[in-house]
C-alpha cells in the first residue's frame, strides 16, 4: 500500500526550516498535501521566489517525496489568510527598501544592482526611484523606451534590461533639470508612484528610498506594505553615525530591518591586489553588533563601478571582479526576505503538529 497523504505530512514534519528553529508543519508552511496518481501535490506558504533558503527546503521536500515513490508536484501560494497584505499593490509579492542615513554613500548603486541580480535570477522585479530630488536610476539602468500610459492613466513602467524602472528623472524636460519640490508636491509624486502606476505581477519592488529620514521615506513606510529594509553605509563614523537613526526609525515604524551593507568597504589596488581601509575598519560591524541586525554584504571600491555610475549593473557584468560579491549580496538579501516572510506565516498560521495533520488515516 502507498503511503497516504497523513503519513505523508508527518514525514515533512522532519525537515527543519534552516533559519528558524521549527519543522515546516508546525511553522505553517505546507499549505496542503494531496497524493492523486502517484504525484504528491503539495502547497507552500512561500512568497520569496528565488531565494535560496526557500529553494533548499523545497529541494528537501522532494527528496522525502521520491523516497516515498511519489514524483513531486510543489507549488506556492501565500496570501492575506498567511498575514500578507492584498489591497496594497495585490500584484506585488516583496516591497524591499533601500536607504542610507546620508548621500553619497552607493545607495543607488546597490539599488540597482539589488534589482538587476534578482531579475537574474529569474524574478519579476521593478524598481521605484523614490529619490525625488536625485533620481539617478535611469543613470545606472537605461530604459529601453519611454514610460507608457493606461486607458485610466496609470503610467506604465518602461524596461532596463527586463528591469522595470519608475523615476522621477522621466518627469524632467532636461537632465540636469533641478527637482525644485516641497514637502507636499513630494508627497504628491510619492503617491502617484504608489497608486499612479500599473506594474503587473512582481515578485519583488525595489524602492531606491530618497538619504535621511524625511517625509518621503515616513509616507512610504506609512503607504505601502514593506516586506523589509536594506540600509547602505560606508565606514566612515559619519556615515555610521547617521545610518543608526536609519534603523531607529525603521524599528520604531516595526519595519524589518534585513541587514547592512558596506560599500567602499575597502579598496583593492588594481595594480598589486593589496586591499586598504581607507574610510577606516569594521565601521559596520559595530551597528551590527549594537543593533542586533546582520552584515549582509561588503562591497570593495573598484574602478568598474565608474565615476559617473555609467557602466550600468556589475551583476551582470561577466567580466567584473565583483560580481561575485554582488551576486552574494543578492542572495544574502532574498533569503533574509524569506526568513521574514516565513515568520510572518508562521506568526499567523502556524499549528501544534496535532492540528496540523488530518484527524484520521486513509485507508
Amino acid at each position: 500500500m502507498s503511503i497516504t497523504e497523513y503519513e505523508l505530512k508527518i514525514e515533512l514534519e522532519g525537515i527543519e526550516d534552516p533559519d528558524i528553529d521549527e519543522d515546516i508543519v508546525t511553522l505553517g508552511l505546507v499549505n496542503d498535501v494531496t497524493i492523486d496518481d502517484e504525484t504528491a501535490r503539495i502547497s507552500l506558504a512561500f512568497n520569496t521566489p528565488y531565494a535560496p533558503a526557500e529553494m533548499e527546503i523545497g529541494n528537501r521536500i522532494r527528496e522525502v517525496v521520491q523516497e516515498a515513490g511519489l514524483e513531486p508536484d510543489l507549488r506556492a501560494h501565500a496570501g492575506a489568510e498567511h498575514g500578507f497584505d492584498d489591497e496594497v499593490l495585490p500584484r506585488v509579492r516583496n516591497v524591499i527598501a533601500v536607504s542610507s542615513g546620508k548621500g553619497g554613500v552607493g545607495k543607488t548603486t546597490v539599488a540597482a544592482n539589488l534589482a538587476a541580480g534578482l531579475e537574474k535570477r529569474g524574478a519579476m522585479v521593478g524598481i521605484l526611484d523614490a529619490d525625488i530630488h536625485g533620481p539617478n536610476i535611469p543613470r545606472i539602468l537605461p530604459v529601453e523606451s519611454d514610460p507608457g500610459v493606461t486607458p485610466n492613466e496609470d503610467i506604465v513602467p518602461p524596461r532596463s534590461d527586463g528591469v522595470r524602472v519608475i523615476s522621477m528623472g522621466f518627469m524632467m524636460e532636461e537632465e540636469d533639470d533641478p527637482a525644485i519640490l516641497r514637502g507636499p508636491m513630494v508627497n504628491k509624486f510619492m503617491m502617484k508612484f504608489l497608486d499612479g502606476v500599473e506594474w503587473g505581477r512582481l515578485d519583488y519592488l525595489i524602492v531606491d528610498l530618497p538619504p535621511g529620514t524625511g517625509d518621503a521615506t515616513l509616507n512610504l513606510l506609512q503607504s505601502m506594505p514593506v516586506t523589509g529594509a536594506v540600509v547602505v553605509t560606508t565606514p566612515q563614523e559619519m556615515a555610521l553615525d547617521d545610518t543608526r537613526k536609519g534603523i531607529q526609525m525603521f524599528n520604531k515604524h516595526d519595519t524589518p530591518v534585513l541587514g547592512v551593507v558596506e560599500n567602499m568597504s575597502t579598496f583593492i589596488a588594481p595594480d598589486t591586489g593589496k586591499e586598504y581601509s581607507l574610510f577606516g575598519t569594521d565601521g559596520a560591524q559595530q551597528i551590527v553588533d549594537n543593533y542586533d541586525v546582520p552584515l549582509i554584504g561588503q562591497i570593495p571600491i573598484h574602478p568598474d563601478f565608474g565615476a559617473d555610475g555609467s557602466k550600468g549593473t556589475l551583476v551582470k557584468d561577466d567580466d567584473s571582479e565583483v560580481q561575485e560579491t554582488l551576486e552574494e549580496l543578492v542572495a544574502n538579501v532574498a533569503d533574509r526576505v524569506s526568513e521574514a516572510n516565513r515568520r510572518t506565516v508562521s506568526e499567523n498560521t502556524s499549528d501544534t503538529p496535532d492540528d496540523a495533520l488530518p484527524t484520521e488515516l486513509e485507508d
